[in-house]
């Protein structure tokens, strides 16, 4: 939890990427995504209520553009963030009357250690994000940097009218 210009924040930002389809995702790869990615934020979210509520506070879920569209090869990584982004959505509902804001960043693409943690090689990581440069308009992928500033905006008196956002992170990716 965070105090400070943004009165109470909670950032639920746990996560875990591993690949898997229909027909390799094991139950215990299924359950250990499931666990991090959604677990860990609703249970994040629900022990901090009952201090937002009393500060007026605000929530920001870190989701990702996985929850918002189908990706083949991440069939457990796509619905644990659609799974966030539902928690987020009726938690806004469920908390709004109470002076609580709850919204969410979706990114797509990020230079970060989440794919290093996944398993993939330099290589592979190398060769994903220069795959991801032709598919984003602005010829790059993003950085923990930009989410962090969609985050405390999301947080701070300027998102003071957002509820249940789901802002895309993604450069304008070309999707189909």
């Amino acid at each position: 939890m965070h105090q400070g210009p943004f009165t109470s924040l909670a950032a639920t930002d746990a996560g875990i990427y591993e690949r898997g389809t229909i027909e390799t995702t094991s139950l215990e790869q299924y359950d250990r995504v499931m666990g991090v990615n959604v677990r860990a934020a609703f249970q994040l979210t629900m022990l901090c209520a009952a201090h937002l509520i009393a500060t007026r506070g605000n929530i920001v879920s870190v989701s990702s553009v996985a929850g918002t569209r189908h990706l083949p090869g991440i069939l457990a990584y796509c619905m644990s963030k659609s799974a966030v982004n539902q928690m987020t959505g009726c938690s806004a509902l469920e908390l709004a009357s109470k002076g609580v804001r709850v919204n969410s960043v979706n990114p797509g693409a990020i230079a970060t250690d989440l794919y290093s943690h996944a398993g993939m090689s330099d290589e592979e990581i190398a060769k994903f994000m220069e795959r991801r440069k032709g598919i984003h308009p602005l010829g790059r992928v993003g950085n923990a940097e930009e989410v962090a500033q969609a985050i405390a905006f999301l947080a701070s008196s300027s998102a003071s009218f957002d509820l249940s956002l789901f802002l895309i992170i993604d450069a304008g990716r070309f999707y189909g």
